[in-house]
């Protein structure tokens, strides 16, 4: 990993995360590049159970629209670090994860005004709907004919979507995922964690997670692709109140939408009014009322759907 690295250079520096550091490894012989990531010390290891054993279980993720995990390398070794004024040696954990390379890097990069290549609405909603299909296949496909429930991300942020060549979107960082069981429809934890602005109410404040956790953090992400505008949560608005209501009361009406996207024809106007609708009902402070990402999926493809029925 350190050699095709060239050591963990901060020139192959793909981007970075709350779980480590993503790096663009050359591999030896002209066989190509991945994508390396290095975790951090003491980083959540993916749904919280033996390294190998999980991370063989993301490996055995195949969807277009979850990020290919190819690979990975876990080791201790020894290091001297001074302990109450003296050295001790002590082992610490390296792990890394090799990741297929997607060369149009995290989706932060494109989104927001001031990037240098902000994307069109066609790729845009191209995104949006490949990032539902993907929570489509966590939450949904991923437990049929099996004995497991829902794999719920918990990390749903810009800087966890992946974009490859033809800006299909891969959902990657799983760090924070917890796998339920077949029955099971939600649990608690006391170790809260994740970004300011995309965690939900629920969890925020009272540590629940369920599938309606990670609606919540998409709902938050299809708002910002979709308006191009950035959800700046601070400590005061942890759950980016203010940002919601601004989308709520700037883009409520037809005139509103066809004044920010005046280049759109009927069809591209009815799509960002169809994501504005889901966004706004999937961020709901009241989890009951959000939609279910079957709901989302239908509604993306033109079905009628009651929940995301405008007013």
């Amino acid at each position: 990993m350190k050699e095709i690295t060239n050591d963990f250079s901060i020139n192959q520096e793909l981007g970075r995360s709350v779980f480590g550091t993503v790096y663009k490894g050359v591999l030896p012989g002209g066989g190509g590049m991945i994508a390396v990531k290095r975790l951090a010390e003491n980083a959540p290891v993916p749904f919280g159970i033996t390294f190998e054993t999980e991370v063989t279980n993301l490996m055995a993720l195949k969807h277009e629209n979850i990020v290919e995990l190819v690979h990975y390398c876990h080791e201790a070794q020894k290091k001297v670090v001074q302990h109450n004024g003296r050295y001790v040696i002590v082992d610490v954990i390296e792990s890394c994860l090799c990741y297929k390379y997607l060369p149009n890097g995290s989706l932060d990069k494109h989104l927001y005004a001031d990037t240098p290549s902000m994307i069109n609405w066609d790729t845009r909603f191209k995104i949006i709907k490949g990032i539902c299909q993907g929570l489509h296949f966590l939450h949904k496909d991923l437990n049929l004919d099996t004995e497991r429930g829902p794999l719920i991300h918990m990390n749903l942020v810009p800087n966890s979507i992946w974009l490859d060549d033809n800006w299909v979107p891969k959902i990657a960082d799983f760090g924070l995922s917890r796998l339920f069981g077949k029955e099971q429809t939600r649990m608690y934890t006391v170790n809260v964690k994740g970004y300011n602005g995309y965690m939900a109410p629920e969890y925020l404040y009272r540590g629940e997670i369920s599938t309606m956790s990670d609606i919540y953090s998409l709902g938050m992400l299809i708002l910002e692709i979709t308006t191009g505008e950035k959800n700046c949560a601070v400590s005061e608005d942890r759950s980016a109140r203010k940002f919601v209501d601004n989308v709520h009361q700037n883009l409520k009406t037809d005139e509103q939408i066809i004044h920010k996207y005046p280049s759109l024809g009927p069809n591209g106007l009815q799509q960002v009014r169809a994501c504005i609708v889901i966004g706004l009902k999937c961020v709901e402070v009241d989890r009951s009322k959000r939609p279910t990402i079957v709901d989302i999926v239908d509604k993306l493809n033109g079905k009628r759907v009651p929940i995301l029925d405008l007013a």
